[in-house]
């Protein structure tokens, strides 16, 4: 290629860069718009240690909350091999690494980068409440084992402690509520907001070691020990919450033991349940809503095949007749049940029935009202959820992450004019530097 007829070509590429550098300025000088990073997820562990087992859950919300409050998603749930925690009184060390195999498994859940701000909490039921009215020195040597086992974990452990009766039963009652959507529900609106003219449920808990209720009163509380106030996505809640101590299940079957024992002996046995025999009566203000009732209720009539809103004459008859059964026709009818199950079917039934009618006042009219529930939308039902959701009132709120930047045609538009350049800018260099070389030839 002669010079003049090279440089004529350089003149026309830098003709070109010049037209598309104006075109990419234009591109950049078109108006940005902002933009919300991806919400990012925080984490929290709860530990469920109530008097025959342990679990541990695994939640998740969004670090922006709804006025105040965390949409808390369960991800996973782990059951702890084992008894409760209050069964390692003399073994307390035992209640500790009962715990590992669950935590290993929560660290392989919660990103690594976050663990060490996931809160843990570790909270205990009615079976540490007894164990620490019968010894709080063993009770105390169990907690210091479970929290040092936690502790050796990468997270923010805020403690391990007893629940009272009514903050197990609140908790409860919202996990409840917040499942089914009478708290928070995302509308059609798309957004978070409060359901108007939504009634909120009653909840029935039944645990080994007590039993509670929980609703919400159409008149004030005036008893401080069963009025319990939450303030959730922004609403005021005040709550009747009451529980029973030595009325869950495990321990009613054991005061039914012992109150035979003492009628066939004069042995007087020492426990907090039945020192001379329990006496409370159940009483309690009449339900203003319909109950949710779950844990041992659910169970306990699940395996007889009671939850399905059967009338109250069909319950009765069912018990009644699995109550008259052998152990040969028991077996039969449940061919794939443990032997506790069976031997403890006539009198777990029979108690929960008892409990639900001559305790909490039910009746055939008011029973169809009792909904029989595990799980919702996946979640199990328990108060470890409520506990959690209440936390996250504590827990400060990320608001979205915001940046500002082109539209994304924008930017590959540009993006492909820059390389373009790039390569007219490449081939110009290799043009000029072979002019240099033929010309320095040609004065050789």
């Amino acid at each position: 290629m002669s010079p003049r007829l090279l440089r004529a070509v350089s003149r026309g590429w830098l003709a070109v860069l010049g037209l598309l550098t104006v075109a990419v300025f234009v591109l950049v000088l078109i108006p940005a718009k902002d933009a919300v990073v991806p919400t990012r997820f925080k984490y929290g562990l709860v530990f469920d240690a109530g008097s025959t087992h342990t679990s541990l859950y695994i939640y998740r919300w969004p670090a922006d909350k709804e006025n105040g409050t965390g949409i808390v998603s369960q991800v996973e749930a782990c059951s702890v091999s084992g008894p409760g925690i209050s069964s390692y009184a003399d073994n307390p060390a035992g209640a500790g690494a009962s715990l590992k195999p669950c935590l290993d498994r929560a660290m392989k859940i919660v990103p690594a980068e976050q663990q060490r701000e996931t809160p843990t909490y570790l909270g205990a039921t009615a079976g540490m409440r007894l164990l620490r009215m019968e010894n709080s020195t063993k009770a105390e040597q169990v907690f210091a084992e479970v929290s040092k086992a936690i502790g050796e974990y990468p997270v923010d452990f805020r403690g391990a402690r007893i629940l009272t009766g009514s903050e197990e039963g609140s908790f409860g009652w919202i996990t409840v509520n917040y499942l089914l959507e009478t708290l928070v529900k995302f509308s059609f609106a798309e957004r978070w907001e409060h359901p108007q003219d939504t009634e909120v449920l009653g909840a029935l808990d039944l645990g080994g070691a007590s039993t509670q209720i929980t609703f919400q009163p159409g008149v004030p509380v005036e008893d401080r020990n069963t009025s319990v106030f939450f303030r959730l996505y922004g609403t005021n809640y005040s709550l009747y919450s009451h529980s029973y101590l030595c009325y869950g299940q495990s321990q009613a079957l054991k005061m039914l033991l012992a109150a035979l024992h003492q009628a066939s002996s004069s042995a007087q046995i020492s426990h907090p349940c039945y020192p001379q025999g329990y006496q409370e009566n159940i009483t309690v203000a009449e339900l203003y809503d319909s109950p949710c009732a779950f844990s041992g209720f659910y169970h306990t009539l699940h395996f007889l095949n009671l939850t399905g809103g059967q009338s109250l004459s069909s319950v009765n008859a069912t018990i009644a007749q699995i109550c008259s059964s052998s152990w040969e026709q028991l077996q039969l009818l449940f061919p794939t049940a443990s032997r506790t199950q069976l031997r403890d079917a006539c009198t777990a039934s029979s108690y929960s029935l008892t409990l639900l009618l001559q305790g909490y006042k039910f009746s055939h009219t008011t029973w169809p009202s009792i909904h029989f529930v595990q799980q919702v939308a996946n979640t199990d039902v328990g108060w470890t959820l409520g506990y959690m959701l209440n936390l996250t009132n504590m827990i400060p709120s990320e608001p979205p992450a915001a940046v500002t930047g082109l539209p994304s045609c924008s930017w590959i538009a540009a993006t492909v004019l820059l390389a373009i350049m790039l390569i007219l800018t490449f081939c110009l260099l290799a043009a000029t530097c072979c002019q240099r070389n033929s010309s320095g030839y040609e004065h050789l």
